[in-house]
């Protein structure tokens, strides 16, 4: 926690404009009634050590870090946790009192943590997961799910060379899937998590057939625009346990507001309304 008068906090992307992250934690700072604040700050990548580096003289005491700097802020930090450097990208920086920066990566917790409180009953070692997608996510949501003591990881891509790199670092727990077969994934899957944009508004669809979905399965997109993709609602149909995306973004913030501001904040309906409106 600061001793800062103004604490001030931001997400660092580009483009940053839509980011929702500023409703997140300004709710909570209205919420627990805390001095400071939190902004958006568009950064190009060239510039991004030299603004990290000018931040704390501003008084800022952290940033969460998205698109497409997650990779470049981890290898800029001073200190790194251990979740940071097996996913290979951080997504929460503190600025310490010394100037040092802190790197964390909150994006396989912030996902657990959606899935525990959206999804009833949901445990990662019911069967194995399939996960759609090889980027910066995939990579946290991997992990995260090993550690919860997923058997398996069911792992497809559109580029089967980024699903191999992943299977190389993480083992022998992930087995790789042709795209074209991704869809036979599912008649094993306990889990079934799309960690690519295929689905949200603005871009292409979702087109991996899903009549192998079981109806015990839990199905989550990380996709939230739109709130309800043409996945979730074709899994629901099926009887599947459905949770969106929001919850994840909602989740990751939460250890970055509690170790800037001091206060463990909670996540509830009215900052989804907040983070919506």
């Amino acid at each position: 926690m600061t001793d800062h008068p103004y604490p001030l906090a931001g997400v660092l992307g580009n483009p940053i404009a839509h980011s929702r992250s500023p409703k997140l934690h300004r709710h909570w700072l209205k919420t627990y009634d805390l001095v400071g604040d939190y902004v958006a700050l568009p950064v190009e990548g060239d510039n991004l050590e030299t603004v990290l580096k000018t931040l704390p003289k501003m008084g800022f005491v952290g940033v969460n870090v998205t698109i497409p700097h997650k990779v470049h802020a981890l290898h800029i930090a001073d200190q790194v946790t251990d979740r940071a450097t097996l996913i290979g990208a951080a997504n929460t920086l503190t600025f310490l009192p010394d100037g040092k920066i802190y790197a964390d990566n909150t994006d396989g917790y912030g996902f657990i943590e959606n899935l525990r409180q959206n999804a009833s009953g949901w445990r990662a070692n019911a069967g194995p997961a399939a996960v759609f997608g090889a980027g910066g996510a995939a990579r946290a949501i991997i992990v995260a799910l090993l550690d919860a003591g997923a058997p398996e990881i069911l792992l497809s891509n559109r580029t089967r060379a980024k699903a191999e790199t992943l299977r190389q670092e993480f083992g022998s727990r992930v087995r790789v899937v042709e795209w074209v077969q991704a869809g036979n994934m599912l008649e094993e899957a306990a889990t079934v998590v799309n960690t690519t944009s295929l689905g949200m508004k603005g871009a292409a669809e979702f087109r991996v057939p899903l009549d192998g979905l079981r109806p015990d399965a839990v199905v989550t997109d990380l996709v939230y625009t739109p709130l309800r993709t043409p996945l979730l609602d074709t899994a629901s149909e099926m009887g599947c346990t459905t949770v969106d995306g929001l919850g994840m973004l909602l989740h990751q913030g939460v250890p970055g507001f509690e170790r800037w501001f001091g206060v463990r904040p909670e996540v509830n309906d009215a900052l989804r309304k907040a983070v919506l409106a």
